[in-house]
């Protein structure tokens, strides 16, 4: 074998290897095809001298270095496009770091809104000695409203303005009133029935303004607490729609769970981005493997022009 055989042999299985790292990179069964059909082409010429060993060096100019040509410019299309994703997922990923970092966690709500019931039904049970004393001491429990402070952003529901005030408005005739507090006289009726026992409901914002929601223990009744008036009314739940009073997971919480479910689809996408190949290439590419696989093809392997323009098509289109 002259050198220029040799050489030529040689760089042949390189390109040959080019084509099938590209195969096992796109893990498409038309291009393993055009892989092994190329090593048959190459076989020819390396087991038969007299062939003329140029025409598969022209084989290669017009056929396999396009193809692979062509195969490398989807790999870098859609190792762009995966880097999109990427850095979405990387962005996304910090979001999920820093609610992780801020959030208050189900656990700490449930214990509070607990503790708040408590302080609810012990400052109602004072509201009613006061009223019926006619005195003007402070009924509520110290703090009361640190809770909506701390717990109203993260899981409270928000509710339109208009729904608000028909939530918050009533009859002054229907009211008890003192210096600290007003109260709807038939709930202080009916609580001084189930002795003063409720469970929090749920909070509602609207307009930075809070309404927490109370459920009487012993009674399908609720009434809310307007800690800005510092206002007790019954409250009907069949005015407020369209929430999942199930679902008692933060804003945050939900967010991060988004954001997680988001990653998720953004990964699947990035693993179908990285091998995809348009289904017009696949076509072509298709149509490019019936031609190499023709038993004519190997007889009539010197012309190479007319045939070749398939490729040329290819590496041209805006598909890409």
């Amino acid at each position: 074998m002259d050198d220029n055989v040799a050489i030529l042999l040689r760089d042949s299985n390189k390109i040959i290897s080019k084509l099938q790292l590209l195969s096992v990179f796109f893990e498409e069964e038309v291009i393993y095809k055009i892989y092994l059909r190329t090593q048959v082409i190459h076989k020819l010429f390396e087991n038969n001298p007299e062939l003329d060993i140029n025409k598969l060096e022209l084989f290669h100019l017009q056929y396999t270095n396009t193809i692979v040509e062509l195969l490398k410019k989807i790999k870098a299309s859609n190792e762009r496009n995966m880097s999109i994703l990427f850095d979405e997922i990387h962005l996304n990923k910090e979001l999920i770091d820093s609610i992780e970092d801020s959030v208050f966690s189900e656990k700490n709500f449930n214990l509070d809104k607990q503790r708040q019931a408590l302080k609810i039904n012990l400052s109602l049970r004072k509201l009613y000695q006061v009223l019926s004393d006619n005195t003007d001491e402070d009924p509520f429990s110290k703090n009361i409203n640190a809770f909506s402070a701390r717990f109203a952003a993260d899981f409270y529901y928000d509710i339109p303005w208009p729904l608000f005030e028909e939530l918050t408005t009533y009859n002054p005739k229907d009211v008890y009133r003192n210096p600290h507090a007003t109260i709807q006289r038939k709930l202080m009726g009916v609580l001084c029935k189930t002795d003063f026992k409720s469970e929090f409901f749920c909070g509602l914002t609207s307009s930075h303004l809070v309404l927490e929601v109370y459920k009487l223990t012993e009674d399908e009744k609720h009434f809310l607490f307007l800690p800005s008036r510092n206002l007790f009314l019954f409250c009907d739940l069949s005015k407020i729609s369209g929430i999942d009073w199930s679902n008692t997971m933060s804003k945050k919480a939900k967010l991060k769970q988004e954001l997680m479910d988001k990653n998720d689809q953004l990964q699947s996408a990035a693993n179908i981005t990285k091998s995809a190949i348009p289904d017009e290439i696949k076509n072509l590419i298709r149509e490019y493997y019936d031609k190499i696989d023709d038993v004519n093809f190997l007889q009539n392997i010197s012309n190479f022009d007319v045939q070749a323009n398939i490729l040329k098509s290819m590496l041209n289109t805006n598909s890409i």
